[in-house]
């Protein structure tokens, strides 16, 4: 299978796996894990947000060949979040959400990088600024959601400051390791898209 219908395929797969759990965690009744996380708006946002970038890449991307590893790392963070969840790891393991915060922005970042080919930008510390700075940019509109969804009205809200600043730089962390290990991955994950830099 060549390396673009592979990352087609496995985009393809990480939104059904999601979808799925989605829809079981919002339906399914008497699940404890999925209780007061705000599955309900998970159901309605996390879908549109893993398709925007795709959908925006088809009506405003260039013409060329779509980066669909791309897309497929930026729809993963989704996937681990609600795997997580249906198998409790975020009660049952103490360090699952910090890991989550570092390898979910790590891999949102990456993927982001190769869809608006982040190698374009010169110099290398402007494209260190450029993505580290998205990347903090998105942590702190995801911590923001969170609280809206489930925190201000939950049991967590006493912890909720402490933990959303560690989230930021958790993720502000992963951001910064995927911007300095993107220029050895670009050529294997993105190849017909990849240019010198």
């Amino acid at each position: 299978m060549p390396t673009d219908s592979r990352a087609r395929f496995v985009a393809a797969a990480v939104l059904a796996a999601t979808l799925v759990q989605l829809v079981v965690a919002a339906f399914v009744p008497g699940l404890p894990q999925f209780e007061g996380k705000g599955f309900g708006a998970r159901l309605a946002l996390y879908p549109v947000m893993m398709l925007v970038v795709p959908a925006l890449w088809r009506w405003h991307g260039p013409r060329t060949a779509a980066p669909w590893a791309g897309f497929a790392l930026v729809m993963t963070p989704f996937l681990i979040d609600v795997t997580g969840n249906t198998l409790d790891l975020y009660d049952r393991v103490v360090w699952f959400d910090d890991a989550c915060h570092l390898v979910n922005w790590f891999l949102l970042t990456l993927g982001l990088a190769l869809v608006v080919r982040a190698d374009l930008v010169r110099p290398a510390w402007a494209r260190l600024l450029v993505l580290v700075g998205g990347g903090a940019l998105l942590a702190v509109v995801w911590e923001v959601g969170e609280w809206f969804a489930f925190i201000r009205f939950g049991t967590e809200l006493a912890t909720a400051y402490q933990d959303t600043l560690g989230d930021q730089v958790l993720g502000t962390t992963g951001s910064l390791l995927a911007a300095l290990t993107l220029r050895p991955l670009r050529h294997r994950l993105a190849p017909a898209a990849a240019t010198s830099s």
